[in-house]
C-alpha cells in the first residue's frame, strides 16, 4: 500500500484521519519498483480514468443508434466535443469552472438563459437577472471576444 500526504489547499476536501494540514490517501498495487514510481503511474493513470468519466458525462456512456457507421460518427462527435469543451476552460474560463465536469457546466454555463443581441453593429449578452453565474459568463465571452 502506497499513501500519499499532501498539504490542504483551499476547497480541498479533508479525508477522514483527523489532520487540519495534510490529506492523505493511498492505493494498493501489487507491482514492484520504487513508491514514487509507482505514485506517479498510478496518478497518470487517474487522469485518464477522469478523462473517460469525462467522455462519458458526455455521451459514450451508451451507443444510441444499430448501425455501425452511425455509432463511430457519434462516438468522433463526442469526442470533438470533449475536446472544445476542454480548450474553452483551458482559454476562456477561470475559477472553479475552469476545472468543473460537464455536467456542472450543463447546468452552469450552457442552459444558462441568456441571449446575445447585436445592436448598433455591437453583441451584447443578455443574461436573466440573479443568474449565479452570470459574472463567469461574461468574463468567458469577454476572454472568447479577445481571442477572434
Amino acid at each position: 500500500m502506497i499513501i500519499r500526504r499532501q498539504p490542504l489547499h483551499p476547497g480541498t476536501q479533508a479525508s477522514l484521519l483527523p489532520d487540519l494540514e495534510y490529506r492523505f490517501w493511498g492505493h494498493y498495487t501489487d507491482q514492484d519498483g520504487d513508491p514514487a514510481t509507482l505514485d506517479r503511474t498510478m496518478r497518470a493513470h487517474a487522469h485518464v480514468e477522469d478523462h473517460i468519466q469525462r467522455l462519458k458525462d458526455s455521451g459514450l456512456e451508451r451507443f444510441p443508434f444499430t448501425g455501425f457507421d452511425a455509432n463511430q460518427a457519434w462516438l468522433q462527435t463526442i469526442c470533438w466535443a470533449a475536446d472544445l469543451v476542454t480548450w474553452f476552460q483551458l482559454l476562456c474560463l477561470v475559477g472553479p469552472l475552469a476545472r468543473a465536469r460537464s455536467k456542472r457546466l450543463r447546468w452552469q454555463l450552457w442552459h444558462a438563459p441568456a441571449r446575445i443581441i447585436t445592436t448598433a453593429r455591437r453583441d451584447v449578452v443578455r443574461i436573466l437577472d440573479g443568474w449565479p453565474t452570470a459574472t463567469e459568463i461574461v468574463a468567458a465571452y469577454r476572454s472568447i471576444a479577445a481571442l477572434t
